[in-house]
This record gives structure tokens, C-alpha cells and sequence, in this order.
């Protein structure tokens, strides 16, 4: 097998253990195996500005879900993966979200910008930064700003349309003829990049 057949085959079957990654998420994070959620992290995720490791962020795990849900589905939709070199690559999954907190059951809409990397042959969370459109009892539908909106919280924005910058060009810009100008399609494997017209990668509030 040539050298260029056998990179294909690895990106494929990176792509396959990527997309895994985001499955196996959601499953042990609604069952509460939270060993098997933080071993799908790089062994040193940083958790906080002082604290790095699994164990760290399995306490942080278990405080915030003891404390504030009683139950959970996460449900991932589509996943944009694309690849920095071989070995590290990023992406964005859609995840739409049911929580049972208190007396109320929260839906919520959401994205992921993520970072993967492989480390002694396995993929890993490197971080994900999550993205929130709306979080509201199921039935009071979060017309208006300020979407969400848990029990006993001020309402409050997310940032589900904070990283791309054709949320605003959209609004900002109506077109002013019938056949308005379109860009060239986005190189290969820059589509997120293209979308988000060059910005940085986008940083984690380390809390």
C-alpha cells in the first residue's frame, strides 16, 4: 500500500474515532460514568488557572451535575471536523439538550467548538469550548434576548453566534441587487476558518 493510500485510510479512520468521541461524550456524561467521560480528555486537560488532570476535572464534573441536574440527554447533530496535521485537528458538533433541574425541565440549543489531538495513537479532547443558543423550561419558548435562562438565574446571552462574524454581516447587510456578489469556495479543510473570516482560535474563559 503507498504512502498516500495509507494517509487516506488514517484520515478516515480519524474522522470515525473523532466523530466516536462526541457519541461517547453525551453517553457517560447522562449516565454519570464519569471515568469513562474524563478519559476521553487528554490526560492534561487544564480544568481551572491552578488545577490540570482528569481527576480535576472529575470532582468539577461531579459537583456541577450532583448539585444542578437531577437527569440529562444530550443529543449530537451535525459534526464539521477538520485537520491541522496528522496528529491535531478541530471542529464544531451541534447538541441539542434536555435537563431535569429541580422542579423544571430545561431544553437547551447548543454548539461545540472543539480540539482534538492524538496522543500514543488514540484521539482526545484537547478542550471544547461550548456555545450556547438557548436554555428555557420546555414550555416557555426563549423569544427575546437574554435565552438563557435556568431556574433561579438572571437571564443571560450565550455565544452561539459570538464566533462567526456572519451572524452580524447578515443582519447588518442587506444585498442591493438580485444578483449579489458571492466569495470562492473555502480551500480545502479551511471551512471553519473561512467561516470565521480568519479570527483566531477562539480562547476558553479559564474560570
Amino acid at each position: 500500500m503507498n504512502e498516500s493510500l495509507l494517509a487516506r485510510v488514517d484520515r478516515l479512520e480519524s474522522l470515525d474515532e473523532i466523530r466516536q468521541l462526541a457519541a461517547k461524550y453525551s453517553l457517560s456524561l447522562d449516565m454519570r460514568d464519569l471515568d469513562a467521560h474524563v478519559n476521553l480528555f487528554a490526560p492534561d486537560i487544564r480544568v481551572s488557572r491552578e488545577k490540570v488532570g482528569r481527576s480535576h476535572l472529575k470532582r468539577w464534573l461531579d459537583d456541577t451535575l450532583r448539585l444542578q441536574f437531577t437527569g440529562t440527554s444530550h443529543h449530537i447533530g451535525n459534526h464539521v471536523i477538520e485537520f491541522d496535521d496528522a496528529d491535531n485537528a478541530h471542529g464544531v458538533v451541534y447538541s441539542k439538550n434536555e435537563h431535569e433541574t429541580g422542579d423544571q425541565w430545561v431544553i437547551m440549543q447548543m454548539l461545540y467548538w472543539d480540539n482534538y489531538q492524538r496522543i500514543d495513537g488514540r484521539w482526545y479532547f484537547r478542550r471544547r469550548l461550548p456555545c450556547y443558543w438557548y436554555a428555557t423550561d420546555l414550555n416557555k419558548p426563549p423569544i427575546g434576548d437574554n435565552k438563557m435562562r435556568w431556574p433561579d438565574r438572571e437571564p443571560y446571552e450565550g455565544a452561539y453566534h459570538d464566533l462567526w462574524p456572519s451572524w452580524q454581516d447578515f443582519w447588518n447587510n442587506a444585498p442591493d441587487c438580485d444578483e449579489p456578489e458571492v466569495a470562492p469556495p473555502a480551500p480545502l479543510e479551511q471551512f471553519l476558518a473561512t467561516m470565521r473570516r480568519g479570527a483566531p482560535e477562539p480562547r476558553i474563559r479559564v474560570r
